[in-house]
């Protein structure tokens, strides 16, 4: 009879071919174009216009249709010649922690709800404070108001900075007189993020950068001293560490003082970089962090660690909680009201919360601290392996000083601009590879990003030759 539950046994037999699917797309997934080719509306128009009224006998057929109508459809980030945005790379532990996570179906809303979704979230946030050797006042085993959490991303981290820093000046009401301040290289989620706070875009100042593209810690602070003498009130700065566009490190030492200085609650967004400093001799890419209000990053961004799952600390989680914490009868416990636990659900936007936190327990079970040091190394090795390239051939250029595993790089000569744009072109549309666009100091350039967990020198070697061969065409 179909429509009824998919009994255990089903389902063991069902997760075995699914599982094997997922193994045998990743032995395959280097053979097949990088980037989707088909037209707009193509995927849409090949799946039946009305649901099914009877379900099927048997899920395994569904496999077939992933192979026929999913997979032409798909930009296969797990490719090995993925080179574009970031490093969504994900891995066989962070895989299984999400079927785990699926399969016990908590919601981690409340401690009372599931404690071990909260427990394990705090450990793990914790073994990351000393994985990236962060400070100890972010760790929850720590005795003061800090901890971490962990959000579905750098935006909504951002977000929950930023409400904590508004609900820090004011409870509601006229927030015109509001100013937040980031880079000009910034992430697009600042202002996406301000926005939601329910400010206006111009209510976010964009501080110009300095000639590596890091924020000028003297124009932040004059825009900060014209805002308070024209009778605004400054209350938020996001700095970055790893910009999109070019990997710059925005001065955070710096600006934390500055921000000290003036009362604004001081963010770092080090949304890929972060995973850089589980290798003690990267940990520069931490700076300040002892200084600021909230620090976060994506373990799902270059650590192994399957899409969603990004950490968020704080010197002080107390405002957040205030900004947050909603509290209807349904929700009251006898836990929570002891103050004896916390409830994660008022350090976030929703209200649910899946079990994020089985991702990095399985992922850091597996690899080892040193285990995961190797492979950024590696990565690093690799990106600064291709910088040198481009620099010992006349015909490109970098466009920005190479860092950890980015290369933006743009063609010389005449009509360079134009070659810059068409070599990216052609790179994309051969399916070998795919890379990513950006403009730097009004010019376009192409940004090249090495840390797909399967992406090795083989990978490397090839792009080169593909951009040599395109460049020629």
């Amino acid at each position: 009879m179909t429509g009824e539950h998919m009994s255990p046994d089903e389902f063991r037999r069902l997760g075995h071919e699914y599982v094997d699917w997922v193994a045998s797309y990743w032995e395959r997934v280097g053979e097949l174009p990088v980037q989707s080719t088909v037209a707009p509306g193509e995927v849409f128009a090949s799946l039946p216009a009305s649901p099914p009224s009877t379900g099927a006998d048997d899920l395994a057929a569904v496999l077939a249709d992933v192979d026929e109508l999913i997979l032409p459809g798909l930009t296969h980030w797990q490719h090995p010649s993925f080179f574009a945005f970031f490093p969504a790379n994900t891995s066989g532990p962070g895989v299984l922690a999400d079927l785990l996570s699926s399969g016990l179906g908590v919601n981690g809303m409340n401690w009372a709800t599931s404690p071990a979704c909260t427990e394990v979230e705090m450990r793990m946030l914790d073994w990351f404070v000393e994985l990236l050797g962060l400070p100890d006042h972010l760790r929850h085993d720590h005795d003061g108001p800090g901890g971490g959490v962990l959000q579905d991303s750098a935006s909504s981290a951002t977000l929950v900075a930023l409400l904590a820093a508004r609900k820090r000046v004011t409870d509601g009401g006229d927030l015109s007189r509001l100013r937040a301040y980031t880079s000009e290289h910034a992430h697009s989620s600042v202002v996406k993020g301000a926005r939601v706070a329910g400010l206006a875009d111009d209510q976010v100042r964009l501080v110009p950068a300095d000639a590596t593209h890091a924020m000028r810690a003297d124009a932040l602070a004059d825009a900060i001293e014209a805002d308070v003498a024209a009778g605004l009130v400054p209350f938020f700065c996001c700095a970055t560490a790893g910009t999109t566009s070019s990997m710059a490190f925005d001065p955070v030492p710096e600006i934390a003082d500055i921000c000290a200085t003036s009362g604004i609650w001081c963010h770092v967004d080090a949304a890929m970089a972060g995973s850089a400093a589980v290798c003690p001799e990267l940990r520069w890419v931490t700076d300040g962090a002892e200084r600021v209000d909230s620090w976060s990053f994506n373990p799902h961004k270059w650590l192994f660690t399957t899409f969603d799952c990004t950490c968020l600390w704080f010197r002080d989680a107390r405002p957040v909680v205030d900004a947050l914490s909603i509290t209807p009868v349904y929700l009251r416990n006898e836990q929570s009201e002891s103050g004896a636990v916390v409830d994660f659900r008022d350090w976030q936007v929703p209200l649910g919360r899946r079990f994020r936190a089985l991702k990095p327990w399985l992922v850091m079970r597996h690899y080892g601290a040193d285990g995961l040091a190797r492979h950024i190394r590696e990565h690093v090795r690799l990106g600064r392996l291709l910088a040198d390239r481009v620099l010992d051939d006349p015909r490109f250029e970098l466009a920005a000083p190479p860092a950890l595993n980015l290369v933006v790089l743009r063609c010389t000569g005449d009509d360079a601009d134009r070659r810059t744009t068409e070599l990216l072109e052609r790179v994309n549309a051969s399916g070998e590879a795919l890379l990513t666009p950006t403009v730097l100091d009004g010019r376009p350039a192409i940004r090249v990003c090495v840390g797909q967990t399967w992406t090795t020198q083989v990978h490397v070697d090839a792009l080169w030759a593909l951009l040599e061969r395109s460049l020629s065409s």
